[in-house]
């Protein structure tokens, strides 16, 4: 199924039934008093947290939501039937937002959780209300409210504990297949991701969700390439691992040449979180150096790229395609989620 990640939709709530003008119509009774009933409230619409749905791919081709509207009351002191509810299911990590001035309605972070969307209108008032010692057959009823109609955005935010990045080619791809059960698509083509992948990782008895989103280029913040519409599943994760190819394809290179160039492609992936979200840029983030089986004395070379950035947090020279070096990665991390919970 096609990954879908943004939808727009309108939720209209019912309307309140009205209330009754009616009287008591009895045999041998000679003045019957009021007796209308009011009216049932409309439907309200919700949404509900499923961790069974993962994509908004049905909202995509059905956009309009409706509620029941409530029943006109009736005579006899009878109240009309509310009417029907109701509820969209939506995955886990859904943020609905207020089309027209963007305002946060629900944030849909649990499994179960349920969020109003709209309100249905409250029934009218039947002619009983309004009987008193000096109108005694009062004609007055209210009608029922409108229901709430609003335009929703829904964008999803997939739940990870850890989020991998980096540029098209780095390796982000093998490394999740390495040190879990998920299979995304592998190949020696950039831009092969074209949807996040979700793995869940097990380093002894300790277990975390592992976020593979699409490469970033220079610009994804504006719209660049394909990582752009997916950085915003990085944004609930706790901890980034910035996955860095140290094997360089350009042969010319010198040695300086190729420790500039990685750190320089370091640095611009950091602005690029940056320039899409301040608080995205000061998550705690790691470094990876992947390839490290193939590159040119990849020793000399992670060192020189760590000399240059004068990186203080913690890094890991792995190979994604043999295993190398991934499970002390994984155990690191484990460890420091654990200090966070």
């Amino acid at each position: 199924m096609k990954f879908i990640d943004e939808a727009k939709i309108e939720v209209h709530a019912g309307k309140g039934g009205d209330g009754a003008a009616t009287f008591r119509r009895e045999k041998y009774i000679r003045y019957g008093g009021p007796n209308g009933g009011d009216g049932g409230r409309g439907g309200s619409v919700w949404a509900r947290a499923d961790r069974n749905i993962n994509t908004l791919v049905d909202y995509r081709f059905e956009r309009i939501h409706r509620a029941g509207n409530g029943v006109r009351g009736m005579g006899s002191d009878c109240n009309g039937r509310a009417g029907d509810d109701i509820e969209l299911r939506m995955p886990v990590g859904t943020l609905i937002r207020d089309e027209a001035d963007g305002a946060l309605v629900a944030d849909l972070a649990k499994d179960g959780e349920r969020a109003l969307l709209a309100r249905g209108g409250n029934g009218g008032l039947g002619n009983v209300h309004f009987k008193s010692s000096v109108n005694r057959a009062p004609r007055q009823f209210t009608r029922g409210e409108a229901g709430e109609s609003r335009n929703l955005r829904l964008e999803l935010r997939v739940l990870a504990d850890v989020g991998l990045l980096g540029f098209p080619n780095a390796g982000k791809s093998s490394f999740i297949r390495a040190v879990s059960s998920a299979r995304p698509k592998v190949a020696d083509y950039p831009f092969t991701t074209l949807e996040p992948s979700l793995g869940v990782v097990r380093s002894g008895e300790a277990s975390f969700v592992v976020a593979d989103i699409p490469g970033l280029i220079e610009g994804a913040a504006e719209g660049a390439g394909l990582g752009h519409q997916f950085l915003r599943h990085l944004q609930r994760t706790r901890l980034l691992l910035q996955v860095v190819d140290v094997a360089r394809a350009d042969q010319d290179e010198t040695e300086a040449q190729a420790s500039r160039a990685i750190a320089e492609e370091i640095r611009a992936l950091a602005a690029e979180l940056g320039k899409y979200d301040l608080a995205l840029q000061r998550k705690p983030r790691w470094l990876v150096f992947n390839k490290v089986d193939i590159a040119p004395d990849a020793d000399r070379r992670v060192a020189a790229v760590v000399r240059r950035l004068r990186w203080t947090r913690p890094w890991f020279k792995v190979s994604a395609l043999s295993g190398e070096g991934c499970e002390r990665v994984c155990r690191a991390v484990a460890r420091e989620l654990a200090k966070k919970t």
